[in-house]
């Protein structure tokens, strides 16, 4: 069983999942897809839940309890405990089961969630931990910035990697025109970032800067945590961010960096060669995207 993770965000509610190598699935998390399907984020109340279905199952001989298996996944305590999973498949004998509209868009959601943009970008993600994709030399660069984002996004972007040459908008904020681009890019990059906040300062640039025209924020991201790697020895547990306090902040950065500095500072860790972490921020950075 390979150790690679995942984080799902269903309406804000996390689905856990761990990728079986063998079988060349996911394992999803059956507490947590009761607790999305039901909207409850009561651990107990799931748990009585799954018991009370389990057992219901059980007695009309359903295939979805033999569907199940029990893997350990790390807890909201930090610790690893064994909980019954199921795969894709067995998903859709479990929303089948609970047969009402919210376990049907529940399904919808997942089987569309692994097919669409995001989803085949985030799986590239993951990858990058063994990728070694950008020079130690590099780190910091727009060079850089560019290589992440065509890896992401080759293949599913034609202008995956290409600084945008369109001025764009986002929620009302005007980015860099697209003719001022360029050389407002070799600013930044000559941006000094030996410091905490030298790197926070640039990274909040570069987010103004908005280099692409889609894929910058999952991207920077990355961009931001390889420099902290590089220079500060200390990473972003990006789990430890709420979703809508990042966002009420990179905008407020656009002006004044306090916030996303108090924000990043809080969840600074030296824990750079964790893998689970990394894979761990990579949902959390995608759940940043995703629209409420």
């Amino acid at each position: 069983m390979s150790n690679k993770i995942s984080i799902r965000f269903y309406k804000d509610h996390k689905v856990r999942a761990v990728w079986d190598e063998k079988h060349n699935h996911w394992w999803f998390s059956v507490l947590d897809i009761v607790g999305a399907i039901n909207e409850q984020d009561d651990h107990e109340k799931n748990r009585n839940y799954w018991k009370y279905l389990k057992a219901k199952l059980k007695k009309e001989q359903s295939e979805v309890v033999s569907a199940t298996t029990q893997l350990k996944l790390t807890a909201a305590d930090g610790k690893k405990y064994n909980t019954d999973v199921i795969s894709q498949e067995g998903v859709e004998k479990l929303a089948k089961s609970i047969h009402n509209q919210q376990a049907i868009d529940f399904l919808d959601w997942l089987t569309y969630s692994d097919n669409s943009i995001d989803g085949q970008s985030r799986k590239k993600a993951y990858t990058l931990w063994e990728s070694n994709l950008v020079a130690d030399e590099d780190v910091g660069k727009v060079k850089a910035l560019q290589q992440i984002h065509a890896y992401l996004f080759g293949g599913l972007y034609d202008f995956a990697g290409q600084i945008r040459t369109k001025t764009i908008w986002k929620d009302g904020t005007l980015f860099c025109r697209a003719e001022y681009l360029p050389e407002n890019l070799k600013i930044i990059e000559a941006m000094p970032d030996s410091t905490f906040d030298e790197i926070v300062d640039k990274y909040a640039e570069m987010n103004v800067a908005h280099p692409f025209m889609e894929g910058n924020g999952r991207s920077t991201r990355i961009w931001l945590d390889m420099l902290m790697k590089r220079n500060l020895k200390k990473c972003v547990d990006w789990s430890q961010i709420d979703k809508k306090q990042y966002l009420q902040a990179m905008k407020r950065s656009t002006t004044n960096t306090t916030a996303i500095k108090t924000l990043l500072k809080g969840a600074l860790t030296d824990h750079i060669d964790d893998r689970e972490l990394f894979l761990k921020g990579i949902d959390y950075s995608y759940y940043y995207e995703q629209e409420d």
